[in-house]
């Protein structure tokens, strides 16, 4: 995704068009928000695979997104549904074992299983990957990454158990924590929990809340992560005036964004970050009127920020 350079002159209308409108400097930049590869790239290859996520980085998509559950063993796998059913083979290979849910299952047989062909064949004999495979392979790409605890009242405990595959992988060092690593959940109360064994990690809460309850977030959220579908300007606007446990303004990543037009117009509400199942969809939709707004006005996405980077 390319960002273009803002001129002085730009730069003092951007000024200027801050105090019009009441937008905080930092936000006034004339950025484009990050685009995030939901699972990867799930049009290209199948989803929360090293596949997936090696289709990414392929297409330059620098943030990546996953899901994270725990074997009946205990071991920390990437798969977003809490059944095995949707995207491997285990109704052929476990016949028997119905409904196939992930907690049910060790990391052996989770193994066995083929993640790929449901998709397609030439995916064939793809595997659900361990945590800690993800994570190397992230870092060999050189990519950065959104994890979400899913449905973590099912996995008591794996807060602390992915604090420890998170230090145990390198993911915890200063800079990687600044720059490279967000944990998100649906469940606020795993999310206090998480943000509690870790406070130098930024974190973000999947939902809307209303505006007059974002501070209770705050408290434990740097981003608070919505559905695309109920995001407007306004919102966003309440969401960026409260300040998270790190002294920053809140931030925004909508989900899941497919249309180019969609997320153009989420950029123009002031959002950080779209999350995709096609980010090189969304990222030439986005550069694209970057490009145009940068002919046509001197400050394009004015109220965007990017933390992210």
């Amino acid at each position: 995704m390319r960002v273009r350079p803002v001129p002085a002159a730009t730069g003092a209308l951007v000024c200027l068009a801050a105090l019009l409108f009441g937008v905080p400097p930092a936000r006034a930049a004339g950025r484009i928000p990050v685009t995030i590869g939901h699972r990867g790239v799930p049009v290209r290859a199948p989803e929360n695979t090293l596949a997936s996520i090696d289709t990414a980085a392929g297409l330059g998509v620098r943030w990546v997104e996953n899901d994270v559950q725990r074997t009946r063993d205990g071991a920390l796998v990437v798969l977003h549904d809490t059944t095995l059913r949707r995207t491997t083979d285990v109704e052929r290979r476990f016949p028997g074992r119905a409904p196939w849910k992930v907690a049910d299952f060790t990391l052996a047989e989770v193994e066995k299983l083929d993640a790929g062909s449901w998709f397609d064949r030439r995916f064939a004999g793809e595997r659900v990957p361990t945590l800690k495979r993800y994570l190397r392979r992230v870092e060999h790409n050189r990519q950065r990454l959104l994890l979400e605890i899913k449905d973590p009242a099912r996995y008591p405990g794996i807060e602390r158990q992915l604090v420890a595959e998170l230090r145990g992988s390198g993911w915890l060092g200063p800079a990687r924590v600044r720059h490279d690593l967000v944990v998100q959940s649906f469940d606020a109360r795993s999310l206090r929990t998480f943000h509690r064994l870790r406070p130098d990690v930024r974190t973000g809460f999947l939902g809307a809340p209303k505006a007059g309850d974002l501070r209770a977030y705050a408290g434990f959220a740097d981003q608070i992560n919505p559905s695309q579908r109920g995001v407007t300007a306004g919102w966003v606007r309440s969401v960026h005036a409260v300040k998270g446990p790190h002294g920053r303004p809140l931030e925004v990543s909508a989900w899941t964004v497919d249309d180019g037009d969609r997320a153009v117009a989420l950029a123009r509400m002031g959002v950080d970050a779209v999350i995709s199942n096609a980010p090189q969809v969304v990222e030439a939709a986005l550069a694209e009127e970057d490009e145009s707004a940068t002919a046509d006005s001197p400050f394009p996405f004015v109220g965007t920020a990017l933390d992210f980077l």
